[in-house]
């Protein structure tokens, strides 16, 4: 979300009868070491994934061209003013899909252009292809784990300890808001951490963002109550064929329970009842999803360097300090494995088997 040092950067452009043919969503941010950092709208705090240039597929070379001219333009935009190339030092292109072509075509023809080009891995999304059915989703999954979700569905769902409910008007909008925060912050808090919505702007924010998606059709806003006690929220944002799932909150104290769990099983079937083909569970390694057959979908983080030489040399700079911290965090992790493994060989052998460890509450 732009802030007193950011201000909008959305570019429009239109075809030769008028019609919009394409839109950058972007902002531009003035960062200390970086310089004026073009980014997208949807980007740092809000934490957004498959952010795109928006233009038909059609239009997609024509657009990137476009814009690639605009950006590396010597024209100014008024007679003494600097030239829009001169306007801009970086361009961060992030969390865009490995196959999305319009911003691999924009990239490219910047890259023609005189710019310098990095890509590079980002955190991957995890999304499960749904089947048609329940029956044939509880199919995909390892035996152990359909046992326990079984097990979930039996003894809470079917015997109506465990509703789940979902915001279905905006009358109901503020409560399952309260829900929703009140757990992702016990969550956090119990685990040492801040949480999301103690970020007003984060907050305020979605507070609005979710009164328009419920009016779109594009809200899910769901949690599960035990025994009429909410235990697990979820926040997802619905597309035409995919659950997104964006945020979540769960009840620390009964962890014992495995709330994520049960909002899983809720929230997959949910999905698969209304003829959605994917569920999202969005960007992070944690191991969970695999768990759920999901299956990881590779993200790009491409840095577009200006032209110019002291973008070049501010952006040199910026990739060998990024480098040395890097190199620091491995020297230090080595030298504590090192320790550890010392220690163990000091330790006496355990007398009896240790447990393996639960599994991870699902989302951060």
């Amino acid at each position: 979300m732009p802030g007193a040092t950011s201000s909008l950067y959305v570019l429009g452009l239109v075809d030769r009868a008028g019609q919009l043919a394409g839109v950058a969503p972007w902002y531009l941010r003035r960062c200390p070491a970086r310089g004026r950092v073009l980014r997208w709208l949807g980007s740092g705090e809000v934490c957004s994934e498959y952010l795109s240039v928006l233009c038909q597929p059609e239009q997609e070379e024509e657009v990137a061209e476009s814009l690639a001219d605009w950006l590396t333009s010597a024209k100014a935009d008024a007679a003494d003013g600097p030239s829009i190339a001169d306007r801009w030092d970086l361009l961060e292109l992030s969390d865009v899909q490995a196959q999305d072509s319009a911003v691999g075509r924009l990239a490219d023809a910047l890259e023609a252009r005189g710019c310098s080009v990095h890509r590079r891995p980002g955190p991957p999304c995890w999304r499960i292809e749904l089947p048609a059915t329940w029956q044939h989703y509880l199919a995909m999954l390892a035996k152990d784990h359909r046992k326990q979700v079984r097990r979930i569905e039996q003894r809470l769902f079917s015997t109506g300890r465990a509703v789940m409910r979902s915001v279905c008007d905006e009358a109901e909008l503020p409560h399952g808001q309260s829900v929703l925060v009140t757990l992702h912050q016990r969550r956090r808090g119990r685990l040492g951490q801040p949480g999301c919505f103690a970020s007003s702007r984060f907050a305020a924010f979605h507070g609005e963002v979710m009164r328009e998606l419920l009016r779109s059709g594009h809200l899910g806003l769901h949690w599960i109550e035990l025994d009429g006690t909410p235990i697990a929220a979820e926040y997802h944002l619905l597309g035409f064929e995919a659950v997104y799932a964006y945020q979540s909150g769960m009840d620390p104290d009964a962890s014992g329970i495995g709330p994520g769990n049960v909002a899983h099983v809720a929230t997959i079937r949910h999905a698969i009842e209304r003829g959605y083909r994917v569920f999202d569970f969005l960007r992070g390694d944690e191991p969970y999803k695999a768990h759920w057959r999901a299956r990881p979908h590779a993200i790009l983080e491409i840095d577009v360097v200006s032209p110019r030489i002291t973008a070049r040399l501010r952006h040199r700079i910026w990739r060998a300090g990024r480098e040395a911290r890097r190199w620091l965090r491995g020297r230090m992790r080595c030298g504590v494995g090192r320790l550890l493994a010392a220690s163990r060989r000091a330790a006496p052998a355990a007398s009896s088997p240790v447990p393996l460890p639960e599994q991870a509450d699902p989302k951060p």
